[in-house]
């Protein structure tokens, strides 16, 4: 487990330091002067100048890969251009509402689509099987942004029934706020779940140790929730790293459409300001999350199913 987790953590290394390639080229590749577009064309040449030297941007390509790089092992991924406040610290201080929002979303997707899944897999081909269903794949395909937009229109806006926009103060603020926004993101995720337990658990029920349980009487309650769930949640365990990492980006939209403060926010802000050290440094982090979520969801397979730690 412990050599698996190093090579992981060296693949991870790599990954990143190829993102961070990726992230400067695309200031070298991308049509248009990055100083004229964040400056306008009305800018002198020495504060274009001061510009482009504050943004790294008058240095050779590999000094650039190098100096942020650099930074990355010291804990700096720069500094905003306009307020001169360090990068690092701005992600600190939005990161948990980006937390936030992405656990209670995953929290909805989990406690909706786990026991949905169980639920339909113990009645396959009913007609609350095949409406759930169709439900569930309804849920999948409809966008996040969409599922903002309007849940804003309806629940908030019409109805008034949650707030439309901000974060909230206070623990109970806090959770109303976080209602609509969470799910709204993780109904995608919830529907996804629900499908892929229903998948495993009804391939579970089939195998020959769950027939032996019922044939020396076990009950079907012992059966279901104590040998059956535990094998039928390892796919959904599988994916949850890439449902993590996922919902961290779908964020992004709920984030804009109902103004709350967060990685998606900030990096878009920085968007439209040509705010480059501040979009290197969210896209750079987002990247480390999502290689920590995938990370930690295959070493909770590894605990969960001894056929994978023998694997290795």
């Amino acid at each position: 487990m412990a050599v698996y987790i190093l090579k992981r953590l060296g693949l991870a290394a790599i990954i990143l330091i190829v993102a961070s390639i990726i992230l400067i080229a695309m200031l070298h590749v991308i049509p248009g002067d990055p100083v004229s577009a964040a400056l306008g064309p009305r800018a002198t040449a020495q504060i274009r100048a001061e510009f482009a030297h504050r943004m790294g941007l008058d240095r050779s390509f590999p000094v650039q890969v190098g100096k942020f790089l650099w930074g990355v092992l010291h804990g700096d991924l720069g500094y905003d251009v306009w307020t001169g406040r360090s990068v690092t610290a701005l992600i600190g201080d939005v990161l948990p509402y980006t937390a936030a929002l992405a656990t209670a979303a995953l929290l909805w997707a989990i406690g909706i689509g786990v026991p949905l899944g169980c639920w339909t897999a113990l009645r396959p081909g009913s007609t609350a099987d095949r409406i759930l269903g169709a439900i569930s794949v309804a849920f999948i395909a409809i966008p996040a942004f969409v599922v903002s937009v309007y849940s804003l229109l309806i629940f908030a806006v019409q109805l008034h029934w949650f707030p439309a926009m901000g974060a909230g103060e206070g623990f109970g603020d806090v959770l109303w706020h976080l209602f609509l926004p969470s799910l709204a993101v993780g109904l995608g995720w919830m529907g996804y779940l629900a499908r892929l337990v229903r998948s495993a658990m009804m391939e579970v029920l089939r195998e020959d140790h769950i027939r032996a349980a019922r044939a020396y009487g076990v009950p079907e309650r012992v059966i279901v929730w104590r040998y059956a769930l535990r094998l039928a949640v390892i796919p959904a365990v599988t994916v949850l790293g890439l449902a993590l990492s996922s919902l961290i980006a779908s964020s992004v939209f709920a984030e804009i459409v109902f103004n709350r403060p967060g990685l998606g926010r900030l990096a878009y802000d920085a968007v439209e300001t040509r705010n480059y050290p501040v979009i290197m440094g969210t896209v750079f982090f987002t990247c480390f999350l999502y290689l920590v979520c995938t990370l930690a969801a295959d070493i909770a397979v590894m605990l969960l199913d001894p056929r994978a730690r023998r694997s290795l």
